[in-house]
């Protein structure tokens, strides 16, 4: 039958996708560095192979012979084919390259920021750009007819949309530039405000903690919230990430400061909210396209949520900050209030995922516009430490000591991943609109984190969007599940209350 053979010829692509993850994933966290080459080689050809079998002549007859029989097998074809209309349009040299290419930019971004000289990693930067807009032009077609507009190949926004498909789609520049600017209309007086405050005292924070010690606590943590270990484990890596090789392997991975504790426990945390996501997905989708998060945005959604809302909360710590002491001897004196004002402390810093949850959003919008600057091609690789100086000087009012510190602390660039940085402030909107729905659902869960419950909330995710896959959108999760489109709105309100009554405003 055409449909069973469709699964098969899917289970085996997916299969060799899997197998070129597992390379990546084992570069990022065991391969000796001498390695690189011969890793960007390796990958880069399971990464053709792949390409090439799923834009086939043969795969898509199969697309065109199937007969649904179930409203699964429906999405199959549908998001499969979908799927193969965007694959179709990229040759397969392009997709080689773009694999080897970073390959070896991942391994140059490691020297780079290890060395602070960001002169190493500057061409690889310039030539990943160069593939990303080629695969934007040859994209962007496709994405136009599907909206019903008519195509520029000289506008630039319009290049950045197709890149933005790819980890949030449907969604537009333009739109998110506006959101973003909303966001920051109401940040900057909020954030403002709470400069004129009494600062809270973090220096807790930065007392020597055992790295063994840190490891263990968020390993156990993590078990608590319902990561499976039997089917994922954790490593360490230059940036944190999560992977998934299939649904019964998903892994994580961490970095530890052993002089500052919220790197590696809300770094761990961040990625356990993706790999329950995974980790949840409905077994009948896994070896299919369907087996993966519907949209980066809606992955962002888990991450933040299990970070801010469950890991940052007063709740949380009630039931947890015992533990914590008994393993940090530095917080043995220091109540539990003065801990949770700390690591809730707003400050403007200069490492993303270290900065607090208000401005976190300013060093989103600085990535954006420097992707999008890129992309236009107004903006040169040589050029990108100047602007992002710049530009966090305008958003945050600092200015970066190192470009290690700077433009080269994050690894998507050296993914190729341009487009990917807005949806972790979409997904931080749409945590809030799911917690409100779960909080209407399941009562306070003030309570329950307090009491180290998490199974409720766990559960009423994997119900409502996780099993789901890439069966469900992430607009129609939303609606469905909160009664409304994408909304700022929530968030604010969560924002204001909270810092409001952290800061006595």
């Amino acid at each position: 039958m055409p449909l069973t053979a469709l699964r098969a010829a899917l289970a085996d692509i997916m299969d060799l996708r899997h197998a070129a993850a597992v390379l990546e994933w084992d570069q990022e966290t065991h391969m000796p560095s001498g390695a690189a080459e011969a890793r960007a080689q390796q990958v880069a050809t399971l990464r053709r192979i792949a390409h090439e079998r799923f834009t086939s002549d043969e795969l898509a007859t199969l697309l065109d012979r199937a007969l649904p029989e179930s409203r699964r097998d429906v999405d199959l074809v549908r998001i499969t084919r979908r799927d193969w209309q965007r694959a179709t349009l990229l040759p397969a040299r392009l997709v080689s390259e773009q694999a080897e290419a970073s390959g070896r930019a991942k391994t140059a971004w490691k020297r780079a920021r290890e060395s602070d000289d960001v002169t190493g990693f500057t061409p690889h930067l310039r030539q990943l750009v160069e593939l990303a807009t080629e695969e934007a032009n040859r994209v962007r077609p496709l994405i136009a007819e599907e909206r019903g507009e008519s195509y520029a190949p000289s506008n630039a926004d319009a290049r950045y949309d197709a890149l933005l498909d790819t980890y949030e789609p449907g969604a537009s520049t333009e739109d998110i530039a506006r959101v973003f600017a909303d966001l920051r209309h109401e940040l900057v007086p909020l954030v403002a405000a709470i400069a004129e405050r009494p600062v809270p005292e973090d220096a807790i924070l930065h007392q020597p903690m055992p790295e063994a010690a840190q490891w263990a606590f968020g390993e156990a943590v993590a078990a608590d919230f319902g990561y499976d270990f039997d089917h994922g484990r954790q490593d360490r890596s230059a940036h944190p990430f999560t992977t998934s090789f299939g649904v019964s392997d998903v892994r994580i991975t961490t970095r530890i400061d052993p002089n500052f504790f919220p790197t590696g426990f809300f770094g761990t945390i961040h990625e356990v909210g993706h790999a329950l996501y995974e980790q949840g997905i409905d077994l009948d989708l896994d070896r299919t396209p369907l087996a993966d998060g519907t949209s980066l945005g809606m992955h962002e959604s888990q991450s933040r949520l299990w970070e801010n809302l469950v890991g940052r909360s007063e709740g949380f710590w009630q039931g947890r900050y015992a533990d914590l002491q008994a393993l940090a001897p530095s917080l043995s004196t220091v109540p539990r209030d003065t801990f949770v004002r700390a690591i809730n402390k707003v400050e403007p810093s200069l490492i993303r995922v270290e900065a607090d949850e208000l401005t976190y959003h300013l060093h989103v919008l600085l990535r954006f516009d420097i992707e999008r600057q890129l992309v236009a091609g107004t903006l040169d690789a040589n050029d990108v430490p100047e602007a992002w100086n710049t530009t966090m000087q305008d958003l945050l009012g600092i200015t970066p000591p190192s470009n290690a510190d700077g433009c080269l602390q994050d690894i998507h660039w050296s993914l190729g991943a341009f487009g990917y940085f807005p949806t972790y402030t979409l997904g931080t909107l749409m945590s809030v609109q799911l917690w409100n729905a779960a909080e209407r659902d399941l009562g306070s869960l003030a309570p329950q984190l307090a009491d180290g419950t998490f199974a409720p909330l766990l559960d009423w995710l994997r119900t409502h969007i996780h099993r789901w896959g890439r069966t469900r959108s992430a607009r129609q999760i939303l609606q469905d599940v909160t009664g409304s489109d994408l909304d700022a709105a929530p968030w604010l309100d969560y924002a204001r209350t909270k810092y409001s009554a952290l800061y006595d405003l």
